[in-house]
């Protein structure tokens, strides 16, 4: 439907509830301290907003709760799988379904037996988890976004999009039988949570067309994709979203997904792809790891979850109100003078810290600064995506990120808009004494996904 108001309300009732871990200053100042200045450490009951990821956290519905029920826990071929399996393939059009427990999980697996040294992966932008799998089988990561994407106050509607220029170049440099894949990630979430169009995707599958590479979606936000694809790209503004995102499948050669994204559940993910051969190395990897291909390490029940949450998420009702519930965030933030990357997209809102804290080097961390300076204040919980998650090395030898971002993912069904003002008050306070503001030294460093283990001290 067309809503005919200006206020976007929730499209649900609050059923159950769980407290809020209200805390004093003093109390936040030592489990900050006692966490190593990484809020990854910091125990979820000492926060009060929880914006650190969008990922496992949703709120499920009475219908997902019933089909929990409905679980059959049969070890093998149970009827739960059996059931996600057709909705998987409803969906997407793939035949080979394998289930995970999450999104990293299909990630290993695919690129056990697809990466290796001397193979490159190309992608709009890799987020970390895929970085990090692809790097610990030897292989390269690459990522090739559109100019814009850099550009975090141009208001082009899909930064989120491949540069096909430069894909094609890649792929002529590295040599087409040494790339296994070119990955899509919709939506974009290491640059802002950016959708990727429908023309690019077409475009980019053409190209891996041409020179026989498979195309993967990595499809965490696929639904949220597919709205604003609905809402920005002409010609689709009529479309039902669940066609637009049968589309968006059909030009792929397989996908990965961590259904604790746009599944609406707290566990669980999944690889769909075509090529048997690929599906039976797979399944091979996942007994090893994960458990019996029918199971693939999760309960009957959360496959059923999965299954009925893959169908919810495509209510448009409830797409609208999420895509606003974003956009409600970051126009408060603009409004508070606290630069973000426009036009927000589909999953939280992305804080510029570079230029929120200019006077921070990026060696002394300015996106973890304002992590910590936004928990310390407000008890608010949110994760940097810059030096610290993509930079590499350290004193002499560092290097850092392209950007300095704090995300506030937003939990789907979880937060109501007196929560979000809230963070925006926050914010307000917090910009009018940014200039105040130090940076961080790293203590204690690892090679792949440093921001999950890091420990830092104030400067």
């Amino acid at each position: 439907m067309s809503w005919p108001w200006q206020t976007i309300i929730e499209p649900f009732k609050i059923k159950t509830v769980e407290p809020l871990g209200f805390t004093t200053r003093a109390e936040r100042e030592k489990a900050l301290a006692d966490a190593g200045y990484n809020v990854f450490h910091v125990p979820a009951d000492k926060v009060l907003i929880d914006l650190l990821t969008d990922s496992g956290t949703s709120a499920m519905s009475a219908e997902q709760w019933a089909a929990l029920m409905r679980g059959d826990e049969s070890y093998a071929g149970a009827r739960s799988f059996f059931r996600f399996e057709k909705t998987v393939r409803d969906l997407t059009g793939l035949r080979e379904v394998i289930p995970v427990h999450q999104g990293r999980a299909a990630e290993r697996i695919l690129f056990s037996f697809l990466g290796g040294p001397g193979k490159t992966v190309l992608a709009n932008a890799h987020f970390d988890t895929t970085r990090a799998n692809i790097e610990v089988s030897g292989a390269k990561a690459i990522d090739l976004p559109v100019p814009e994407a850099w550009d975090f106050q141009n208001p082009s509607p899909f930064k989120g999009d491949i540069d096909t220029r430069q894909l094609e170049a890649a792929i002529q440099e590295h040599g087409a039988k040494n790339i296994p894949m070119v990955i899509l990630t919709v939506t974009n979430n290491a640059l802002g949570g950016q959708p990727v169009s429908m023309r690019n995707i077409r475009d980019t599958a053409e190209i891996c067309s041409q020179y026989r590479i498979p195309l993967f979606l990595d499809c965490a936000r696929f639904a949220e994709n597919a709205y604003l694809i609905k809402r920005r790209e002409r010609g689709y503004a009529t479309r039902p979203v669940r066609d637009i995102a049968r589309e968006m499948f059909s030009y792929a050669q397989g996908c990965m997904m961590s259904a604790k994204k746009d599944a609406l559940v707290n566990i669980g993910g999944f690889v769909a792809l075509n090529d048997a051969e690929w599906a039976k190395a797979a399944r091979q990897e996942l007994i090893l790891g994960e458990g019996f291909p029918t199971y693939g390490g999760l309960a009957g029940r959360d496959l059923e979850a999965m299954a009925r949450g893959l169908e919810e998420i495509l209510d448009e009702e409830y797409l609208q109100y999420r895509i606003r519930s974003v956009e409600y965030l970051g126009d408060g933030l603009k409004d508070a003078g606290v630069p973000i990357i426009t036009p927000t997209g589909g999953h939280g809102v992305y804080v510029d810290a570079k230029r929120f804290l200019g006077h921070i080097p990026p060696n002394q961390y300015p996106g973890q600064a304002l992590v910590c300076e936004l928990y310390l204040t407000g008890g608010i919980r949110a994760v940097e995506i810059g030096s610290l998650m993509f930079g590499r090395g350290r004193n002499g030898d560092f290097t850092p990120a392209k950007m300095e971002l704090v995300r506030l993912a937003i939990p789907r069904r979880v937060y109501t808009q007196s929560h979000i003002d809230y963070v925006i008050e926050v914010f307000r306070e917090l910009a009018q004494r940014k200039d105040s503001m130090r940076g961080l030294k790293l203590v204690e460093g690892f090679e792949h996904l440093n921001h999950f283990m890091a420990k830092l001290a104030p400067l």
